[in-house]
């Protein structure tokens, strides 16, 4: 009989913790949340004190059946799911079904929280249980209650006045509302033009750039000089004080020093993942968790190599950094060690400073070490979470300055800068990026022994045009550092705002930044316009904030459901009656319909906005909103073709996925051809023998190849196909597939058969060019 169960979230930590406990001990796993709030209106009980209706989660039934039974055969119940509000929480859930079914009578029941999956760690918090937290679970409820209750009612009102399938969110609406804004700024920017001065100068051999800082008495500002004109005569202005020579008129030395970068977060690993590896937020913390709960490293069992990485907290324990000082005496040597630990403040105030920074659970485990018993993704991330956790307790780095003017003459002066790391410091490990592409502070120019009074040599002036840029489109990684710094969400909520926002098509990818889709752009216009005071990101915070005093007992979670359901409620009502679906999803020009004079305006369609006359159905002009009247009214005709099926002229359209060919008597004739046709690779198609596989481009601009004969044969493959059969399975084709960590390969494109081998003759070969390769 065993005197004890614990319960965990997941099946591979049980098995960790289990080898643990030992003898005397059961672990089960609960398979992630228990119960969740019925999926229909009325799960919440405005009028009853808010009382929540909870429903067992179906797939996760039989995990509880299988616990209650487990729980007969012992004395204690040990409830060790993850140690934030949401483990709270699925702890008191299981608590609540367990006693439900009369399982815990005569049973001692305690909550035992561990942030890192170690032996120590383990036994440690198991010798000291204590009771669940009612704060944390009733902070985790009115989170639950609140982002129900804005979804149950928000989303409803989306598919009366927009389009059905739509959804709102506490946290997910003024996240889109942060991107939508940025790409309203972006589209009204209006680039400026200016122009910088530089000296190309040259003293003892060495050449050096030293930028135009005072012209004829007056500071030099980025709008000195805003045309080519100015800037040229500048340029002679120069060249003639000059006299091919600059006087040096000031040195100034001094010595910087910068600090290492505190441990991670959350927020923190989610960035630099995004950064330095290309991780999404989802990525990031779905191998974060693997790494977490453990890897077998010797064939003994799984291993956790990482504390709990949800936390807000920048906090070390005494025995890790002991650890990671040896490590780094050991490594790196004495000089790169300070004489105390670095001590780091957590930001966040509702950081819960008993928990940890995201670190290795041994900082003697080094990457090199492991690298051959974790996968790609895992050696990566370990490797970042180390080296951070390690340059954390390095010493400064340091730098040498100098500053020099150089006098040009006529009230004129350029200054050079340079820089040099002379103590490395925890640069010598790891150094944080940064968001797109900012200035390094400590980029290093290497300046030539200048002193006062030395003249150097005056090469020329290099004279450059530059024109102002937006602001940038949001990455994974500056999301993620504007939620947190505006207090949207939390660390473990970051991933599943971006997920969600993607999921209901309110953004997309453009070169790796979030762009607003039109559907997006409504949605964000009407609930900004119409909900003013719930997608502000200050309200969002402080609604935050307060549901944090709730994890803290400051705070009684009823109350702050009651001051936030009141207005809310009222205010979805009223715009129920008052706002009509025309007032959302059309935006008035001041511009006439071409065909019947009515009034042109802005419309949202299925396929995205487009400009249409307000006389619609009587007038059915519409034209894309990219897109003049002058564009609309003469298409571009494809020059000595007509229709092959009613011979009218082509001409060049536009739809949801870009410019294809078109028939210009559209809608009585609907005959279309690509723009661009497909090219015809010669190999032939292994499944039909009929067709050859022709290069496409799907809707989503990513190439495939397809059999010549669909939709009659849909054979298709994403990598180029050659004619030369697999050795293994005699598949009549290979294609060539190309990866940063194997390179080029001959590859079987049935998954079932595997084959795979270097083929290094083919990179970076052509696509056509491949297609001719036989055996």
């Amino acid at each position: 009989m065993s005197e004890n169960l614990v319960i965990v979230e997941s099946p591979a930590k049980a098995k960790t913790i289990k080898k643990y406990l030992g003898k005397g001990f059961e672990v089960l796993a609960s398979y992630g949340h228990v119960r969740d709030l019925v999926p229909k209106e009325g799960a919440v009980d405005t009028a009853n004190g808010f009382a929540m209706k909870y429903a067992p989660i179906e797939r996760n039934a039989k995990h509880v059946a299988e616990i209650a039974k487990e729980l007969k055969k012992a004395d204690a119940l040990y409830l060790a799911t993850d140690p934030d509000r949401e483990g709270e929480a699925i702890s008191w859930h299981l608590y609540e079904m367990l006693k439900d079914r009369g399982a815990l009578k005569d049973k001692d029941v305690h909550r035992v929280v561990f942030h890192e999956i170690t032996q120590r760690a383990v036994n440690e918090a198991v010798a000291h249980p204590r009771e669940l937290s009612t704060e944390l679970v009733n902070a985790q409820q009115a989170r639950r209650a609140l982002d129900y209750l804005v979804g149950f009612n928000l989303s409803p009102l989306l598919w009366k006045k927009i389009r059905r399938g739509l959804s709102a969110g506490r946290v997910q609406s003024p996240a889109l509302r942060l991107i939508v804004e940025r790409e309203a700024e972006i589209e009204k920017f209006k680039s400026e033009e200016y122009w910088t001065l530089a000296a190309n100068s040259e003293k003892d051999g060495q050449a050096f750039s030293a930028r135009l800082y005072q012209y004829a008495g007056t500071k030099v500002e980025q709008f000195s000089f805003r045309d080519e004109p100015t800037a040229r005569a500048a340029e002679q202005a120069l060249l003639a004080s000059a006299h091919g020579s600059l006087r040096v008129a000031s040195v100034a030395k001094k010595q910087r020093r910068r600090n290492p970068s505190p441990p991670f977060t959350t927020s923190t690993l989610q960035q630099e993942a995004s950064r330095k590896l290309g991780f999404g937020a989802q990525r990031t913390m779905r191998v974060a968790q693997k790494l977490y709960e453990g890897i077998d490293l010797s064939g003994e069992g799984p291993v956790g190599l990482i504390s709990y990485m949800r936390t807000d907290s920048v906090n070390l324990a005494a025995e890790a950094v002991a650890e990671i000082r040896e490590v780094i005496a050991s490594r790196f040597g004495q000089n790169h060690l300070p004489s105390e630990p670095c001590v780091y403040k957590t930001k966040s105030k509702n950081a819960q400073e008993a928990h940890e920074a995201i670190r290795p659970t041994s900082a003697a485990r080094a990457p090199e070490t492991i690298r051959g018993k974790l996968t790609d993704e895992e050696r990566k991330l370990y490797e970042l979470i180390w080296k951070r956790t390690i340059a954390c307790q390095m010493e400064q780095a340091v730098f040498d300055t100098v500053t020099a003017d150089l006098d040009a003459g006529g009230q004129s002066t350029f200054r050079a800068t340079g820089s040099t790391l002379v103590v490395p410091g925890f640069i010598a490990v790891y150094q944080e990026d940064r968001d797109d592409n900012g200035a390094d502070e400590d980029s290093e120019m290497r300046l030539p022994a200048l002193a006062e009074g030395d003249s150097v040599v005056l090469q020329g002036i290099l004279c450059e045009q530059h024109f102002t840029e937006p602001p940038p489109r949001y990455t994974e990684a500056s999301l993620v550092k504007a939620l947190e710094e505006f207090g949207i969400g939390r660390p473990s909520t970051y991933a599943t705002i971006i997920s969600t926002l993607q999921q209901r098509e309110y953004v997309e990818m453009d070169k790796k930044r979030f762009k607003p889709t039109d559907v997006g752009k409504v949605v964000a216009k009407f609930l900004t316009e119409h909900f003013t005071q719930y997608v502000d990101y200050d309200f969002t915070a402080k609604l935050e904030d307060e549901l944090d005093a709730v994890s803290r007992g400051e705070k009684e979670w009823v109350p702050v459901m009651r001051e936030f359901w009141g207005p809310f409620k009222e205010l979805v009502d009223h715009k129920e009656e008052n706002v009509s679906r025309k007032d959302v999803t059309t935006e008035k020009l001041d511009e006439q319909c071409p065909k019947c004079g009515k009034p042109l305006s802005i419309r949202l369609g299925r396929r995205g906005r487009f400009i249409g006359c307000t006389g619609y159905p009587d007038c059915d002009y519409t034209r894309n909103l990219d897109e003049t009247a002058e564009q609309a009214a003469q298409p571009e005709k494809i020059e000595g073709r007509q229709c092959p099926q009613c011979g009218s002229d082509l001409i060049i359209r536009r739809g949801r996925y870009g410019k294809f060919i078109g028939c210009s008597s559209y809608p009585k004739c609907k005959y279309v051809e690509p723009l661009e046709k497909p090219q015809d690779t010669g190999v032939e198609c292994p499944e039909c023998h009929q067709g050859t596989f022709l290069k496409r481009k799907s809707r989503y601009g990513k190439i495939f190849y397809s059999c010549s004969r669909y939709p009659d044969c849909k054979y298709a493959v994403w990598n180029p196909p050659i004619a030369q059969p697999c050795p293994r399975c005699a598949w009549p084709i290979l294609t060539v597939k190309t990866t940063k960590r194997k390179g080029t390969e001959r590859v079987c494109p049935r998954k079932e058969c595997g084959f795979a081998e270097p083929a290094p003759e083919l990179a970076p070969a052509a696509e056509t060019a491949v297609a001719a390769v036989t055996s």
